[in-house]
């Protein structure tokens, strides 16, 4: 069943970011029965959690004070129902407002939100009014007055509250006497007896009456007791006080002793019944008589022990004087004590924790600000100023305190928290009072920063570089990696690994392995330096957090070169450690010999390499640069009396441990060496000589390019001939002179020769090639002239450098030029000439009208001379002569036929 009556309302708090204050007040009557249902949360404050996303399974957790242990709070929807029987006049006794307060949480913290929620617990009427005898005794003079009051020992007492409390009194029957009720300093009704006829003892001694106390609930609960009032025999005087009643206020640190109040009270008697005593009234509560003393000689009414304004704001005291003598009638007076309030209270600090130690709270490291910490409450018992309390945190820092309610505060995280530089924060409350002079209360309490994986492993360098030889042994140790995490336990613990990439096509898995544990690192295969030099990997440090956060540093392992490689000779080209070449004996001092080219696959000092020769040049006939390796010619080499020389070159490695390579040079000193390579070819030493594979293959291509051009070119101008094969083409040298003979003229005939017949086989589409005549060497002109494509037999060509004339030469080869058949130059027997050829111009062979003609022209009745491609390079007159079986001549009888020849073909 669900309380049927309850009131809502809620109070927004700014400043709090994401958490809300708010608070909720139910009512309910008390004496429900358990398991009724006041209210709920998720229901009365929708409008607050309606913000909160739809995923977060909220859940609600009541922060439990005082009486509210009597209510309970569910869980998983906030409601809250009575626990168990609730008693107002217990909870509260006779406190006219009565309520339960407490806060509630929603979780989790990172949607946090507070709700503070007051039930009013209401009275109801289970009370009647109860005099505390069923009998009360009176003694009345029978001369007292009309208007007499007495006051009635006992009052009824009714703890309910209200309409259901004490309201009023009937006496019955009510002639003589009557009730008249009067309040309390503590609000509380009590009855006075009236005398209403004046009393004759004679007449009427005693009298019984009923006194009805109700109270004002519906319907009104009553209470009775019995009043035997006695009418005592006269005495002439009775005792007066001065005032029938005193207002006194009373500072709650009064100290126990002090006069309240001097009562005087008088009697106009004398002796015995003048002599006055001082008592308090029989039906003064005991907390009145344990708390204030009356002297019964002189009146004078102190403070027996401390008062407690917090406990009792007032005291109602009734004082009594009655006199000596016989059937005394007492005379009363009335004294309200007003207990004044002192700030004599500190306010009282009580922190609700979120954790289950109530002096420590913990907060995760990654709590955004504004995260709830904790709940405080101050309370001041004081009145007024004296209970009106200012709380704040010592020092705020990484944490603020943010009030949410009249008494209640909240602590918020007021930055974000890393574990990893300070792990816990010590907090001090301070609530102070505004009360003159002010009290305060210091509460400590221990706020723990909870770890979170929030930080990667970090790597003692930025990058590692690893040195180490090579030719290492398989498993070798290399270097260790190391990384940190600040984290705690398994976020703070680190394994190692290398990622996956590939070096020169393979698994980096297969080079190098580390220890996930240590982050030692090992080789797996033996390194080569001149296979490679470097390997750059990557390691990767990883914690076991949830998630898992990682780092990676690049780890460089440098190879040294050991000096493992012998060097390598590259040209001359060996056999056997054995290079054989010719060298001209003419070769004057400093002359090139020949280059020695060699390599070192080993680096740095390892690879680099010096020359000498190390046997052979024991006279000295050649030097030897160490660094270039060139070998040139110490002296002029017709001055050796050997034609033949063997050096033994020595080539070396400049490493700790030297490595060398000999080869032997066998030099064959010859007067006209055939085929003599460039020495300049094959200069230079080590890896910088050698051009590398972009270099050849640019080169390669370029090369390739430019053939492709000329023959596109060559076939372009081959179509164009074509079209006019009469067109004719000269092939005309005009000699040059020298001042002295040439030594080999038939080879300068012979290179002549070939120029020209090899430029009319491949080029020429006429009839002839022709050759101007030419006049007889003239020592004043030393240049050598070559023409062709029409040129005039006396236009000058550039100068070839002072090369031996040409044309003085041809008569070497003259008679190498024969016809391809005999049917067409006739038999060529013993001292037979060719037919159309005389004896007398035999040994000139060429007659003026045997043509060069193109052979696409041929027919058969034409002269046809041979391409000369059919001479050798390696031709030498004496094989010639040996062959054609031909006399030897003079070089100038030669030269005259020559120059016949050619006179012929040109007038042709």
């Amino acid at each position: 069943m669900r309380s049927t009556y309850f009131v809502l309302f809620s109070l927004l708090v700014s400043g709090f970011g994401d958490v809300e204050g708010r608070t909720l007040r139910y009512r309910v009557h008390e004496e429900q029965e358990a398991g009724t249902v006041i209210g709920s949360l998720k229901e009365d404050a929708g409008d607050v959690l309606s913000h909160l996303p739809v995923s977060v399974p909220l859940r609600f957790r009541a922060v439990q004070r005082g009486g509210a242990n009597a209510l309970s709070v569910r869980e998983r929807d906030g409601e809250i129902s009575i626990k168990g029987r609730l008693d107002r006049e217990k909870l509260c006794d006779r406190n006219l407002n009565c309520s339960v307060e407490f806060d509630v949480l929603t979780l989790p913290t990172e949607h946090l939100q507070l709700f503070h929620v007051q039930v009013e617990i209401l009275d109801v009427n289970d009370h009647a009014p109860r005099f505390p005898r069923a009998v009360i005794p009176l003694e009345i003079s029978e001369t007292a007055a009309v208007g007499t009051r007495v006051p009635l020992d006992s009052a009824a007492a009714d703890p309910d509250v209200g309409e259901n409390a004490l309201s009023t009194y009937t006496l019955s029957p009510s002639d003589t006497f009557g009730i008249d009720v009067r309040t309390g300093a503590n609000s509380g009704k009590y009855a006075e007896l009236v005398v209403l006829k004046e009393l004759d003892r004679e007449t009427r001694s005693s009298y019984e009456l009923r006194l009805t106390a109700a109270d004002g609930g519906s319907p009104p609960r009553t209470g009775t007791t019995l009043l035997k009032i006695t009418v005592a025999d006269s005495n002439d005087n009775n005792p007066v006080f001065a005032e029938s009643s005193y207002t006194i206020e009373l500072p709650e640190d009064a100290a126990p002793g002090v006069l309240l109040v001097d009562l005087n009270a008088t009697d106009a008697d004398e002796g015995t019944n003048a002599k006055i005593v001082y008592s308090f009234s029989s039906h003064v509560s005991p907390k009145v008589a344990e708390t204030f003393r009356i002297d019964p000689d002189n009146g004078h009414l102190t403070l027996l022990r401390k008062v407690d304004f917090e406990t009792d704001d007032s005291y109602d005291v009734d004082v009594q004087a009655q006199d000596s003598g016989p059937n005394s009638m007492p005379a009363h007076c009335k004294i309200t004590i007003k207990v004044k309030d002192i700030n004599d209270n500190k306010p009282e600090v009580s922190v609700s924790l979120m954790g289950s130690d109530e002096e420590e709270s913990s907060v995760s490291e990654l709590a955004p600000v504004d995260t709830f910490v904790a709940l405080v409450r101050v309370d001041d018992i004081d009145s007024g100023l004296n209970g009106e309390v200012v709380c704040r945190l010592a020092r705020e820092g990484h944490f603020r305190l943010q009030k949410t309610h009249e008494k209640n505060y909240m602590i918020l995280t007021n930055a974000t928290l890393d574990r990893e530089t300070r792990s816990e924060y010590g907090l001090t409350i301070i609530a102070e009072d505004r009360g003159t002079p002010s009290l305060s209360t210091v509460r400590h309490f221990t706020v723990r920063v909870q770890d979170e994986n929030d930080n990667a492993p970090r790597f003692d360098k930025n990058r590692y570089d690893i040195f180490k030889d090579e030719n290492n042994s398989p498993g070798t140790y290399l270097a260790t990696v190391h990384a940190t995490d600040p984290d705690l336990a398994a976020n703070g613990h680190v394994s190692y690994s290398v990622l996956e990439s590939l070096v020169l096509g393979s698994s980096i898995s297969t080079y190098v392995t580390v220890d996930p544990s240590s982050g030692d690192i090992y080789a797996l295969r033996t390194f080569d330096y001149e296979e490679i030099s470097h390997i750059s990997f990557t390691v990767q440090a990883r914690d076991y957090g949830i998630p898992s956060l990682s780092s990676n540093v690049t780890v460089v392992l440098n190879i040294l070169d050991v000096n493992d490689n012998r060097p390598v000779i590259v040209a001359p080209p060996l056999r056997n450690h054995t290079a054989e070449f010719p060298v001209s004996k003419y070769s004057d001092y400093g002359d090139l010999i020949t280059t020695i080219t060699a390599t070192d696959r080993d680096s740095g000092v390892n690879g680099d390499l010096s020359c000498t020769i190390s046997t052979g040049n024991e006279a000295g006939y050649f030097y030897m640069d160490s660094r270039t390796c060139e070998i040139r010619a110490n002296v002029s080499l017709r001055d050796i009396p050997t034609d033949h020389m063997e050096l033994v070159v020595l080539v070396q490695d400049h490493g700790n441990e030297p490595l060398e390579t000999r080869a032997v040079l066998r030099l064959m000193l010859l007067e006209n060496p055939e085929n003599l390579a460039d020495p300049l070819a094959t200069g230079g030493l080590g890896k910088e000589n050698l051009l590398d594979a972009s270099t050849i293959i640019i080169i390669s291509l370029g090369a390739i390019c430019g053939l492709l051009i000329i023959i596109m070119a060559a076939l372009a101008l081959r179509c164009s001939r074509d079209k006019n094969d009469t067109r004719s083409y000269n092939c005309r040298v005009a000699e040059s002179t020298y001042q002295q003979r040439p030594r080999k003229p038939s080879r300068q005939i012979h290179k002549g020769m070939k120029l020209c017949t090899e430029e009319c086989r491949v080029l020429g589409h006429s009839d002839q090639c022709w050759m101007p005549s030419f006049s007889a060497f003239s020592a004043e002109d030393e240049r050598r002239s070559f023409s062709t494509f029409g040129k005039d037999a006396d236009e000058d060509v550039e100068d070839d450098g002072g090369e031996k004339s040409l044309l003085s030469d041809i008569s070497a080869v003259s008679h190498r030029l024969v016809p391809p058949s005999n049917a067409e130059v006739g038999d060529l027997g013993d001292g037979a000439a060719p037919s159309g050829i005389t004896n007398e111009n035999k040994k000139c062979f060429l007659p003026g009208n045997l043509h060069f003609q193109n052979p696409a022209n041929h027919t058969s009745n034409s002269k046809w001379l041979p391409a000369m491609e059919e001479i050798p390079e390696n031709y030498e007159e004496d094989e010639t002569e040996s062959t054609m079986g031909f006399r030897k001549r003079t070089e100038d009888e030669l030269a005259d036929e020559i120059n016949k020849l050619l006179l012929d073909v040109h007038q042709s």
